[in-house]
């Protein structure tokens, strides 16, 4: 089994930055793909940056140039850099780990983390 943990989320006023990290544990032999989505109340979930294992970056349009998304391979531990925060950022966010196995890939999800920024 595979658990997923974030942390870092909170309460931040427009304009701030914070960090988020997901940080996969268990039985895991290596990592393809790591990201995070997020979502707000009403609203779908979308897609705030995915991260390959070869560190290719995908973004959401509307992160794109204030978030920065990273992994560290040998702690299995995918980042979200948020900078410029704005109120339209706030949601709960939730960090995937595309695990391989023997068979194939099984994507894990963690349970989440609440950012709210204040305007």
């Amino acid at each position: 089994q595979v658990q997923l943990v974030e942390s870092g989320g909170g309460l931040v006023q427009a304009g701030r930055s914070l960090r988020l990290s997901c940080a996969a544990s268990g039985s895991i032999f290596s990592i393809s793909s790591m990201g995070w989505y997020r979502q707000a109340p009403g609203k779908q979930r979308e897609l705030v940056a995915i991260i390959g294992s070869d560190s290719n970056k995908k973004y959401g349009d509307s992160v794109k140039g204030r978030f920065t998304i990273s992994r560290d391979n040998a702690k299995n531990t995918v980042y979200l850099q948020l900078n410029s925060l704005k109120p339209e950022d706030t949601g709960v966010y939730t960090c995937y780990a595309d695990v391989r196995k023997i068979w194939g890939t099984l994507d894990y999800w963690g349970q989440g983390t609440q950012v709210t920024v204040s305007s």
